[in-house]
């Protein structure tokens, strides 16, 4: 079992990255927030989860934290929602802000997620809402934000606010993605400057 891979960021797509180590390179599948965070180039950690499909085909899912891997078992291990559905989750929702929504029972917000509808999103909850406790959740949001602000940029990377924000309005992570990333100068601008250049050009 390959619990995380480190190595070097060499390329990344629409719905997964290329980690190359020790001469090899991983393709991943990584959520939305980790694929507009991550830069070419960069040293990187992921945590990684192996899938084996019904095809026999394995695939790697990759995060940018071993608690947000946590949720993504946990989404799959839901009646009718596979790895397909568990990434579409994490790509409209943070998963700080998706154990708050489980524990306030808020299925509107999941149902965000494409491919999860109002009735999927009130199972995930009824299966998961004793899952998670609300002082854990509180903790991990505190600790997470902290995290953020002593980054050297100062903070939660822009981009990722931006993608994540298209997403939430509707469009899918591939079109928010490459409409984020044809901005001319993203890194200086604020999140309402790189949402508002990004929505022009989609």
């Amino acid at each position: 079992m390959i619990s995380y891979i480190k190595g070097t960021l060499r390329e990344i797509y629409e719905e997964s990255l290329i980690v190359e180590t020790g001469g090899i390179g991983y393709q991943i599948q990584a959520p939305l927030s980790l694929l507009s965070e991550a830069s070419v180039g960069k040293d990187i950690r992921v945590y990684t989860y192996l899938y084996i499909g019904q095809d026999q085909t394995p695939r790697l899912y990759g995060f940018a934290a071993r608690e947000d891997l946590e949720v993504f078992r946990l989404l799959i291990g839901v009646s009718g929602i596979g790895p397909k559905g568990a990434m579409g989750v994490l790509s409209v929702i943070s998963p700080d802000d998706l154990r708050f929504a489980i524990l306030s029972e808020d299925a509107k917000s999941i149902a965000r997620a494409p491919g999860i509808g109002v009735k999927t999103a009130k199972k995930l909850i009824l299966e998961l809402k004793d899952k998670f406790k609300l002082e854990d959740a509180f903790e991990l949001k505190r600790s997470h934000e902290e995290a953020a602000l002593q980054r050297p940029e100062g903070g939660k990377d822009g981009k990722s606010e931006a993608v994540q924000a298209l997403a939430a309005l509707g469009y899918s992570a591939s079109e928010a993605m490459k409409a984020v990333n044809r901005v001319e100068g993203a890194d200086g601008l604020s999140v309402e400057e790189l949402l508002k250049e990004a929505l022009r050009r989609m």
